[in-house]
């Protein structure tokens, strides 16, 4: 099967089909070429998707992706950004095998059936030009013939003709013999055209038309094969990613299965755990006995507070903070006695007894109406000026729960020891270089690296003194801190507490034992802030020291939270004097203590153990 035999006479027509393969070639290519846009686009589309959800660094966002449903979801992004990799990888490909070679390749097919049709047209322009020759020779032939025969034609009449001179006619017989000679001579070259013609048509179709015939078919199966090729190599680029694909779907699906609801569970567990207690039990308050108490004019304007002073529960049993509530405010809505105290007996004049206070009568008033008020209100914000220069809370983390603040502490001790750490690498690098400039002084002087190595000591020095502040922090609330189980520990971490800091120009309120609020006017540079609020929730304290002794002159029924019934005549100890509120704080033995109106009791003050009394209260601020 040869087009040159087969398709000796159907040049045009083959003429139209090779540029058509062509044609077909060229839109192949434009099809890859759009397949690898779409890829592109594609893979960028999933990059920018991956990107989008991606957590922002050093945002809240980030702090949520700990989590196992987080952290898969996590990985299924990075996979995905993977995934849009082969995506990529897949338009490299078939660009730089597919379209870079075809479309060098329809440049060489169309340089090469160029020349093949030009030497076929050649071919048939030169066997045009012998057809020419041939037909021009036989008409030549054809007219000297006849002309021939019309000279013999005249010869004989010339001679039949009497009349004619012997001279006309010998002229008429040469002119016969010359046409003859001539007619003989276009035979002759007649007969050589149509043999030479017929020699180069023969080699026209059986030669040289078969021979660029062959060319051509051969171009045109060529361009078949490679346009086999390149769907071929099309399907494979697709399948060499197909296991980097399974390989990122198959690190989606472990992800997924890597997804704990326990783990999550406990985390939040340890996200948000305070480590407070739930609040106790509240004691029921008779109505039916209404009391009248007295509220001391310095208690409603003059009085000052120190930012320290807190009054404990009477006795042992202390109650718990709930987490959302400051703490100067609910002790004293719920330990302090909240009302002015009563007025003695009327047997006696208050003016005859020490520090009586005079104050005008008021309606005791109801727990829940105290508790409501503090369920309601807001924290007040102490520092309006520290918001505003970007004031970013107290270095030891007070102001966070227990549990979070032993997990901010021990991070931040982690974190100075990997800052140790690599201080002590650079030391230990610049040492060894150290050496190797003493041992060979041409590679540099010893001495330009002390002024470096001496920094690197101080920075470290200063390292190990921070770490062993927050440690020192971090074992002061772990001491203080409820006993937890090792597991507990484990899964919580570290944490430590310590009363702290300055902040700039701030006011800072406080509640008296009777409910009333004042505050305190600092310099302009700094204030010292309260205790932190949570320090006296997880320890037992040392009870205050005893400041003297007192004698009940009346009977007193401590029926409010915090206050304590005392027997006319009973001795008691004074464990802190009244603060201008009408209250004496005092104590009975180790397990009770507690507030009594001030007027129902003669106090004796030792001298001494009140100035040891005001001393620590000085080192506690």
């Amino acid at each position: 099967m040869s087009w040159g035999t087969e398709l000796w006479d159907q040049f045009d027509n083959l003429e139209k089909h090779t540029q058509w393969g062509i044609d077909v070639l060229e839109k192949y290519i434009k099809f890859v070429k759009e397949r690898t846009e779409i890829e592109l686009s594609y893979a960028k589309q999933l990059r920018n998707l991956s990107k989008k959800y991606q957590p922002k660094k050093n945002s809240k966002e980030e702090e949520e992706y700990r989590y196992t449903s987080t952290r898969a979801f996590l990985a299924t992004l990075n996979e995905m950004n993977d995934y849009a990799g082969q995506h990529e990888v897949i338009s490299e490909n078939m660009t730089s095998l597919i379209i870079g070679e075809l479309t060098r390749y329809v440049q060489e097919l169309k340089q090469e059936r160029k020349s093949h049709f030009h030497d076929g047209r050649k071919a048939q322009q030169h066997i045009e030009t012998c057809w020419k020759q041939l037909e021009a020779s036989k008409r030549r032939f054809e007219r000297d013939c006849k002309e021939a025969d019309r000279a013999q034609q005249y010869f004989e009449k010339m001679d039949a003709d009497i009349n004619v001179t012997k001279a006309d006619v010998e002229k008429a017989r040469q002119q016969a013999q010359l046409r003859h000679q001539m007619a003989e001579d276009s035979k002759a070259e007649y007969s050589s055209t149509l043999q030479k013609f017929n020699s180069e048509q023969h080699d026209h179709y059986y030669t040289h038309i078969p021979n660029i015939f062959q060319k051509i078919q051969e171009m045109e199966e060529r361009r078949i094969v490679r346009i086999g090729e390149s769907m071929k190599t099309f399907a494979d680029v697709d399948r060499q990613v197909i296991p980097i694909i399974g390989k990122c779907l198959d690190e989606i699906t472990k992800a997924a299965e890597s997804v704990d609801h326990k783990n999550d569970s406990q985390m939040v567990i340890e996200a948000f755990k305070s480590g407070f207690e739930p609040p106790g039990d509240v004691d029921f308050e008779d109505f039916t006995q209404p009391m009248k108490r007295t509220v001391s004019e310095s208690s409603l304007s003059n009085s000052r507070g120190d930012g320290k002073y807190e009054p404990k529960f009477g006795g042992k049993s202390k109650g718990k903070l709930w987490p959302f509530i400051k703490k100067n405010k609910l002790m004293s809505l719920l330990t302090s006695p909240h009302q002015p105290p009563p007025p003695p007996p009327a047997s006696a004049s208050p003016s005859a007894v020490p520090n009586g206070p005079q104050s005008p009568k008021q309606q005791k008033e109801p727990l829940s109406h105290r508790f409501n008020e503090f369920m309601t209100s807001k924290p007040k914000i102490h520092c309006f000026r520290s918001l505003k220069r970007g004031g970013a809370g107290p270095e030891d983390f007070s102001n966070l729960p227990p549990e979070q603040r032993r997990k901010k502490l021990q991070q931040k001790v982690d974190e100075l020891n990997k800052d140790i750490q690599k201080e002590m690498d650079q030391r230990d690098a610049l040492t060894k270089m150290k050496d190797v400039y003493i041992k060979n002084p041409q590679m540099g002087d010893a001495a330009s690296v002390d002024h470096r190595l001496s920094e690197l000591e101080q920075n470290i020095e200063k390292l190990r003194l921070e770490v062993q502040k927050f440690e020192g922090w971090l074992a002061d609330v772990e001491g203080r801190l409820p006993a937890r189980t090792e597991q507990a520990r484990r899964q919580s971490g570290l944490y430590e507490a310590q009363n702290t800091s300055a902040v700039n120009s701030c006011a800072q309120d406080r509640e008296s034992p009777d409910g009333s609020y004042t505050e305190e006017q600092s310099q302009e540079t700094e204030m010292k802030v309260p205790a932190t609020d949570f320090d006296d929730e997880f320890d037992d304290e040392e009870p205050l020291p005893t400041i003297g002794t007192c004698k009940a002159l009346y009977t007193f029924e401590g029926q409010n939270e915090g206050t304590i019934s005392v027997a006319e005549g009973e001795m008691l100890y004074v464990i802190e004097e009244d603060k201008g509120d009408g209250w004496t704080r005092i104590r009975r033995n180790e397990d009770e203590e507690g507030y009594v109106p001030t007027s129902y009791v003669e106090v004796y003050l030792d001298k001494n153990a009140k100035d040891v009394y005001k001393s620590l209260q000085k080192i506690s601020e």
